[in-house]
């Protein structure tokens, strides 16, 4: 099985970890210059920019790694431990690496009644990981979600940024061989 990660550190968003183009200095190049400076230059304050640089950070990445943290925080005037106190707060951000494809099973009432317990299962069976894991290869974090707002559909999964409805047991298999 892949790494540990409990399920609560995982995002809600995964901001297309699919097509990631990671860098270990976020705010250096030209594309993270130009990030910055747009931020800051929407908010009558520069701390204002954080949750849009958190954002960016995750979107290049696929996480909000500690290093990001702290350029971000050098960058806006604000202590390292306030941006993690931010990024903590929001479940969005990924706190720790994902999978390539980060899967999230809707468990909340409609979905609960329709069998996400049992689609939750089938996912982490056919990629061979337990919840908030990552499997050996990469491709897959699968992970429990409070609402993907398709009460309609249930049960809701949420695969980076692709919404896949009335999923079963049974159409768990088809999901995954949709994926790249």
């Amino acid at each position: 099985m892949g790494k540990r990660i409990h399920p609560a550190v995982a995002g809600a968003q995964s901001f297309q970890t699919a097509n990631l183009r990671p860098t270990e200095v976020l705010l250096e190049d030209d594309e993270g210059r130009e990030r910055l400076e747009s931020s800051i230059s929407r908010y009558p304050e520069k701390k204002a920019a954080l949750l849009p640089l958190l954002n960016y950070a995750q979107e290049r990445n696929g996480w909000v790694s500690p290093a990001a943290m702290e350029e971000i925080a050098a960058h806006l005037d604000v202590t390292p431990a306030y941006v993690h106190s931010v990024a903590s707060f929001y479940t969005m951000y990924n706190k720790h690496p994902v999978g390539r494809h980060l899967i999230q099973v809707c468990t909340n009432i409609a979905c609960h009644l329709n069998g996400a317990d049992a689609v939750m299962r089938r996912f982490l069976e056919e990629v061979g990981t337990g919840p908030g894991e990552t499997s050996e290869d990469g491709r897959f974090t699968v992970m429990e979600a409070e609402c993907l707002g398709a009460c309609g559909f249930a049960t809701a999964v949420q695969i980076n940024d692709e919404y896949f409805e009335n999923v079963t047991p049974d159409t768990v298999p088809d999901v995954l061989d949709r994926l790249s």
